[in-house]
């Protein structure tokens, strides 16, 4: 680490050592972070290592605001504000159940992801009709909520939920990704695929980029985080609605096959306490198998969880088989929310 990055790590806030709840009244404005000497500053080198080992002379400028994204027209991109600081990073974790961009691989990802954005923002790349041909227009309206197809292979894989598949922006910054990682192997991961149609093209244009300065070359930043005035606990109130569920209430037919109201189980454990006795285990599974968010699927647990509660359930089977039936029950209602066309755009 320089002698800067450890100037920069040794100068710690006042607001470090406040607990959760003191620190979530504080204006993210009022946080005063900054990115050298952070984790993400040693991922935003190894982004620049990656496009230098292409040629390429772009790097995207990048800032703290309150989430990931990179704005249209602008060749930046934008991280969380938790990316700043570990005692924030624990913050998001208390609040969300997980901190998305948190190990040095996700970050990468998403970085990866980003620049995809924000180099076709530098080249003006969206108005090539060769690319409107390959990946489709921009002018798409982004939907509200889009239907994954999990086994097309018309599409990379890179981020979860199939995200290249929610727009023509995101399957370019998706393909990006790909060709730029180091070891994907894209070649002979994606032989067959009509997708390594796609990665070819973005090899070619890569490459025609080669030592060609952006045509946009302005440090716009939207959002920076002193420019937020909106305290942390408002944040997390908005982001929890954003990532919540409005699930109906129709898990009942399938919890009473591991779960039962019958007089003759008064003596069985309670349903709503065998739930919440594993449910940080089910729900880091599930996330796993899923690529759903942590928070999302614990909604999804407390809706029945309180379900149990209200029809006093109880454990109707034996705790390891329920332990195995209730994993997959979970499973298949956070895809059955997937499928159903609500899913749900973060990038």
């Amino acid at each position: 680490m320089s002698s800067i990055d450890q100037q920069e790590k040794s100068a710690e806030p006042d607001w470090v050592s406040l607990p959760d709840e003191q620190l979530l009244d504080l204006r993210i404005c009022d946080l005063k972070l900054r990115i050298p000497g952070t984790e993400l500053s040693h991922c935003v080198r190894q982004l620049g290592r990656e496009l230098k080992s292409h040629g390429l002379v772009f790097r995207p400028h990048l800032w703290l605001s309150d989430d990931w994204y990179s704005p249209d027209g602008v060749p930046g991109l934008a991280a969380p504000f938790y990316m700043g600081h570990p005692r924030l990073g624990k913050l998001e974790m208390n609040q969300m159940l997980e901190v998305e961009g948190g190990t040095f691989d996700w970050c990468m990802r998403i970085l990866r992801h980003e620049t995809g954005h924000a180099i076709e923002n530098a080249y003006h790349l969206r108005r090539r009709r060769s690319r409107q041909q390959v990946f489709g227009k921009s002018s798409v309206p982004y939907p509200d909520c889009y239907l994954p197809k999990p086994y097309s292979k018309s599409f990379v894989l890179h981020l979860d939920m199939w995200y290249a598949q929610s727009h023509p922006d995101e399957d370019f910054a998706e393909t990006f990704a790909v060709w730029l990682t180091p070891g994907s192997h894209w070649r002979e991961r994606y032989v067959g695929w009509p997708a390594l149609k796609k990665l070819e093209y973005m090899d070619e244009l890569m490459k025609e980029l080669v030592g060609v300065s952006p045509i946009v070359t302005k440090k716009e930043r939207i959002d920076p985080i002193g420019r937020l005035q909106k305290t942390l606990r408002e944040h997390y109130k908005s982001k929890r609605k954003r990532y919540g569920l409005d699930y109906p209430n129709f898990y009942d037919r399938d919890l009473r096959r591991l779960f039962s109201g019958d007089p003759d189980k008064a003596d069985h454990p309670k349903a709503a306490n065998f739930i919440r006795k594993f449910r940080k285990e089910v729900r880091r599974k599930v996330a796993e198998w899923t690529g759903e968010y942590q928070y999302t699927i614990d909604q999804v647990l407390q809706d029945m969880i309180t379900h149990c509660r209200q029809k006093n359930l109880r454990l109707a089977i034996p705790e390891d088989r329920a332990k195995v039936d209730f994993t997959i029950l979970l499973t298949v209602q956070t895809m059955n929310y997937l499928h159903g066309g609500r899913h749900r755009l973060v990038l």
